[in-house]
């Protein structure tokens, strides 16, 4: 009989401690929506702090064409909000809805749609509303969610789901803009939701 001990190792245990020392972290999900989200953050607060030179930057309005401010307020105007409770429920829709679009139709694809919402609605309002300053995300939010309600269908066919958001989002901006005279831009939204469907069924038809 051997009078060295048998070692055993406690396998168990050992999986254990390495589950305990597993760590949570927080990663970088959607660099797009985060870094949009961020700099309307830092746009919101600019405005809040220093107001009338702000607005001027981060809003799109009638201006001289051969200023190139005026071009790149067709950009910057989806950045500025109005007030701290603007900037939080375009940022609620935004950052719920923006992860999932961005990692299904990839970072350069939501750099496109947002920057073509901020162009068709600045310039709409440019050139039909001259009297009219715009500020702010919410037709790239109107842009995701109709773009949120077809992220999967067959091609030749329209999800009822689409139809539903598009009748109660896009129908109750035109009854709100028709009827309503709330400071609201409608018009904005209304635009913003005609892009994301736009864009929704040109990707997924490529698929």
């Amino acid at each position: 009989m051997s009078d060295n001990p048998m070692i055993t190792t406690d396998t168990s245990t050992d999986a254990g401690n390495q589950k305990k020392q597993k760590k949570f972290r927080i990663t970088m999900n959607a660099p797009v929506t985060l870094v949009f989200a961020g700099a309307c953050l830092i746009a919101t607060l600019l405005i809040s702090v220093f107001d009338e030179p702000m607005l001027q930057f981060f809003s799109c309005y009638r201006a001289s064409l051969a200023s190139p401010l005026t071009y790149i307020r067709f950009f910057t105007h989806a950045l500025g909000h109005s007030g701290w409770a603007h900037f939080i429920g375009n940022m609620a829709y935004i950052l719920l809805l923006g992860p999932l679009l961005e990692e299904k139709y990839g970072s350069g694809c939501m750099v496109e749609i947002i920057g073509l919402t901020a162009v068709a609605t600045g310039l709409i309002n440019f050139i039909c509303f001259p009297d009219v300053a715009i500020l702010g995300a919410s037709g790239v939010v109107f842009a995701m969610i109709l773009l949120s309600s077809i992220t999967s269908f067959k091609k030749g066919e329209i999800p009822i789901t689409f139809i539903l958001v598009a009748v109660i989002y896009i129908g109750g901006q035109i009854y709100e803009g028709i009827f309503l005279n709330d400071n609201i831009s409608n018009m904005s939204h209304i635009i913003g939701g005609i892009v994301g469907a736009f864009c929704g069924f040109l990707l997924n038809n490529k698929e």
